[in-house]
């Protein structure tokens, strides 16, 4: 082939490619749920300089091969590091009430090609999570908002293995009081929190059926992290 048919033969390639519709180009424009993952990912990156996600789990003891039931997963800011951390030969079920939000999730683990990650569609007052199967129940900034905090508690009984422990990490009760008084000031109707002080949680946790056995109010330098066990 000569350099004169070369060339023309490339420019009736672009021409012809020049021609096509739009819609059968490739496009390099971010779809709609990339943009949303993108800014949901810019605001985990900042609230998890609050909850240094490995700090926590190396705190509680969340290893490879764990099987964990997260309550009040969302949209996954927790959930992408628990399920690294437990790897192939661990799980993750992930519960929220919140049937959006899991749709959220899951499609960001199938596009990250995470497979170790279940969601679950709860209830205010069982997660649904399988039979004693879980290692760990985890949640954050979840329990101060939950409308019924011991009929919850004590549903998690069932899903537990022996000696598993349930991790909460929690606002300090100033904080929580501030936006108590808040949503009382503006006569909210959503649910109102629950001032957690480590005296109250222990009272919650005994009347579920559980023990509060350890709590750590300085790892973090706001947030305070609450260890159950099983009575």
């Amino acid at each position: 082939m000569t350099a004169h048919s070369t060339f023309a033969t490339a420019t009736a390639l672009v021409l012809i490619a020049l021609c096509q519709p739009l819609a059968a180009l490739p496009s390099s424009q971010p779809d709609e749920f990339s943009e949303r993952l993108a800014r949901a990912e810019s605001w985990e990156r900042r609230v998890n300089e609050r909850q240094p996600p490995d700090k926590v789990m190396d705190a509680v003891g969340v290893k490879p091969g764990m099987v964990i039931g997260e309550v009040g997963a969302g949209r996954g800011r927790y959930t992408m590091h628990l399920s690294r951390r437990v790897g192939d030969a661990g799980k993750i079920f992930a519960n929220d009430i919140d049937a959006e939000a899991l749709a959220f999730l899951r499609e960001r683990c199938n596009r990250g090609e995470i497979t170790n990650v279940e969601t679950v569609l709860g209830d205010v007052e069982d997660p649904h999570f399988p039979e004693a199967s879980l290692d760990m129940i985890f949640m954050v900034w979840v329990f101060h908002m939950v409308e019924s905090p011991v009929p919850l508690l004590k549903s998690f009984g069932s899903s537990l293995k022996p000696g598993a422990t349930v991790v909460m990490v929690e606002p300090p009760p100033e904080e929580i009081q501030r936006e108590l008084d808040d949503m009382v000031a503006e006569e909210s109707e959503h649910v109102l929190p629950t001032v957690l002080t480590p005296a109250r949680m222990d009272e919650l946790s005994s009347e579920a059926g559980f023990k509060l056995v350890k709590t750590m109010d300085e790892l973090l330098e706001k947030d305070i992290i609450y260890i159950l066990e099983k009575e």
